[in-house]
């Protein structure tokens, strides 16, 4: 067992709190940063992740949480993000059960108390990492570093980064991971209570244990599987005392066996080959159940790995290292999003931004040395697993080993942070230790630096409360990124306020000319302003760069409808329905675009189709109702059409004899016929048939209808 003693923890200008009141003062630190976000909305991600995710529903099986990713969708789709984290999705879904439905304070309140939880919790991990395992006489822990455990704890509970993780109610992942992380390592370390022969007798229940809470860790999001290198480094540093330096010489220099397997032992090797053989089950059993395939990543979500030349990949991936490294280390520019332009790709080793990553390198060279090749053994450990708390969590997110979805995202620096906040509580103890003589100006500097990150914090959390103030505080930060633009405007177009809503659309499509998504709400908002040829050219160029934008084809037929483009509309309308099978809203504009031309039974056939997709379709019923008021049904069926067979006739034939709907109080006929219709259809979705297969001609000899047809409720779809 390594030595305990920390000869520089009483130089830190903090009081000397027990173990149980410093984890109080850390958890309301941690509270009072995050409060102000209890009551914020749904925001960002928390759409796609919890409103429109189904697997929340107390009505859907709970057996779907197991096969689909966090988003909802099934693993085994093309379009599955490949997320699998159904400890958090079971969170959410209990939050939703107990709320009674989706309320987001809940949410954010089960956020906070993680998080501070989390944070009384580093003091443990802290106290282990930086004074040693040792136990007193009765078996309770000795904690050799309180006031070093208790610094690092307070500039873990406040440190702004995390704002994202504790504000945005998506954040859970990241929260629940780092909790059954910190429980993993813990557990770990509970294998090693037989003193200073630990490294020999260990007990296996525990690192069994251990293993699980990573596999728990790693169901509620993949970055938990780094919980095994930490607890590796924690036992060949800590347990077994292995200079790291000295034993890579020993075999660099070929000394004998013997020299080697001093400090090598055993039991050492058992423990490893647990966790390695632990961390390759996980492995394999994560991979099987992602499909033996990686998600599918675009160039927008990351740039520089779509990068051609391989230097310059890797200078780009270094670069942004550098900033998630200056993010921490000045975490005041905060963005929700960094993709689409916000970070400019490096495109020459002559860039000015090539300074940033030679001086990440500089700065990490010098620590690992000092990590290294220290004389003094306190200082080797403590640096050393800092390092490695700081870098084994970040490794799933550095383009590595896979290509990941995104350039720079605060949410995976939360367990990082853990060894930057052990590293700076480090340097802060150490300047103590030579500064003794002013201790004043230390302690007033580590004040203002704990009330910078408080306020900072607040202020943050503030700006996660609704999608207005989040979007419009990434403008400053973030001018170039296109997606904020967008976001943006879409927020406004929401809130009524279209003209301005237009300029920000304009500009996302200027900074990112092939952002389709605001090519299509840009052309929705200009065909409602009348605008029908610029409409016409955004949505045309967006189907043009993406063919299977289905929302886009059926907002370009209502644009080409209104120009009187009636061939052209019908064709993109089908077109949406080939690229989304199940589309009621462009069967409703479909049978719209029958309607206009008379083609009552093709339009008919549209709205049942509609209906039969979405049976709460109203405008699909009363156009229908209308139709059949005006027309009479009777006169709308081909010849011989009373001899269709089940499957092929409309949903009002399969119910009997409808009377003619010409006469007097037709319309009560027709709305009751269609009334029973849309029952029925809710006990048979599988009576649906497209308009163009399976009706006969266009009736020629139309009855002037009466009513118009709703004509203001062309259904257009933003995303």
């Amino acid at each position: 067992m390594a030595p305990t003693e920390v000869n520089w923890d009483h130089q830190i200008p903090l009081p000397k709190l027990s173990p149980f009141h410093a984890k109080v003062a850390v958890a309301l630190v941690a509270l009072l940063c995050f409060i102000n976000s209890y009551d914020g909305d749904f925001v960002f991600d928390d759409s796609e992740a919890i409103v429109n995710n189904k697997d929340l529903n107390p009505a859907t099986p709970l057996n779907n949480i197991w096969r689909n990713d966090f988003w909802g969708s099934n693993l085994s789709s093309n379009n599955s993000h490949k997320s699998y984290r159904p400890l958090t999705v079971l969170t959410f879904r209990l939050n939703y059960l107990m709320a009674g439905g989706l309320h987001p304070v809940g949410f954010h309140v089960l956020n906070i108390g993680l998080h501070s939880l989390i944070s009384a919790l580093m003091i443990d991990m802290f106290s282990i990492l930086i004074g040693g395992l040792a136990y007193d006489g009765n078996g309770n822990r000795l904690n050799h570093a309180p006031k070093a455990s208790l610094l690092a704890g307070l500039l873990f509970a406040a440190h702004p980064v995390h704002t994202e993780s504790v504000a945005g109610i998506v954040g859970r992942a990241d929260l629940l991971c780092a909790l059954f992380f910190q429980l993993s390592f813990l557990t770990y370390c509970k294998a090693f209570r037989g003193g200073r022969e630990s490294e020999e007798k260990f007990s296996i229940h525990w690192i069994a244990v251990s293993l699980l809470l990573c596999a728990a860790a790693m169901l509620c999001k993949e970055q938990g599987i780094t919980v095994l290198g930490v607890n590796a480094a924690f036992d060949v540093l800590l347990i077994c005392n292995v200079n790291v330096y000295e034993l890579s010489q020993r075999l660099f220099l070929r000394r004998k066996a013997e020299d080697v397997s001093e400090r090598v032992r055993t039991g050492l090797l058992i423990r490893l080959a647990l966790l390695a053989m632990g961390g390759a089950s996980l492995l394999y059993a994560r991979w099987k159940i992602m499909g033996t395939g990686p998600p599918a990543f675009t160039e927008v979500d990351n740039p520089a790995s779509f990068a051609e030349n391989v230097f310059l990949r890797i200078v780009n991936y270094n670069y942004y290292y550098s900033l998630n490294a200056w993010v921490l280390l000045c975490p005041w520019w905060l963005c929700f999003d960094w993709s689409m332009g916000c970070v400019p790709l490096i495109k020459s080793a002559f860039d000015w931004r090539t300074a940033w990553l030679l001086l990440l390198w500089c700065f990490l060279i010098g620590l690992i040395s000092q990590a290294l090749c220290s004389q003094d053994s306190q200082r080797r450990r403590t640096l050393t697993l800092g390092l490695v708390l700081l870098v084994v969590p970040f490794l799933p997110a550095c383009n590595i080993f896979f290509r990941v979805g995104f350039v720079i995202a605060e949410r995976v620096l939360y367990l990082s942070s853990a060894g930057y906040c052990l590293l700076l509580a480090y340097a802060l103890g150490h300047c103590c230790g030579r500064w003794s003589r002013r201790k004043g100006l230390l302690r007033a500097s580590l004040l203002a630096l704990l009330c910078v990150y408080v306020a900072r914090c607040a202020l943050r959390s503030h700006q996660w409360r609704s999608e207005q103030s989040l979007f419009t505080s990434a403008l400053s930060v973030c001018p170039l990124n296109a997606k904020v633009h967008y976001n943006v405007g879409k927020n406004l177009a929401d809130r009524g306020n279209t003209s301005a809503a237009i300029k920000y659309y304009r500009e996302a499509v200027r900074l990112h000319p092939t952002y389709v998504h605001a090519m299509n709400n840009l052309g929705n908002i200009l065909k409602e302003r009348n605008e029908l040829v610029e409409a016409e050219e955004l949505l045309a160029k967006a189907v043009l760069i993406q063919p299977d934008f289905a929302a886009a084809w059926m907002n370009l037929g209502i644009v080409q409808n209104s120009l009187k483009k009636f061939k052209e509309a019908e064709q993109s309308y089908w077109n949406a329905i080939q690229f989304r099978k199940k589309y009621p809203d462009c069967y409703y504009n479909l049978g719209r675009l029958y309607a206009d031309l008379n083609r009552h039974l093709d339009a008919l056939n549209a709205w049942r189709n509609a209906t039969v997709l979405k049976p709460d379709h109203s405008l699909a019923w009363n156009n229908m109702v209308i139709l059949l008021d005006n027309t009479g049904v009777r006169r709308l069926l081909p010849p011989g059409s009373e001899d269709q067979p089940q499957c092929c006739q409309l949903p009002w034939q399969s119910g009997g004899a409808v009377p003619s709907l010409g006469e007097a109080g037709a319309g009560e006929e027709a709305l009751r016929a269609v009334s029973k219709a849309g029952s029925r259809s809710r006990r048979h979705p599988g009576q649906l048939q497209h308009a163009a297969t399976q009706t006969g001609p266009a009736l020629q000899d139309h009855t002037t209808l009466r009513e118009p047809l709703t004509a203001c409720c062309d259904t257009h779809i933003r995303k």
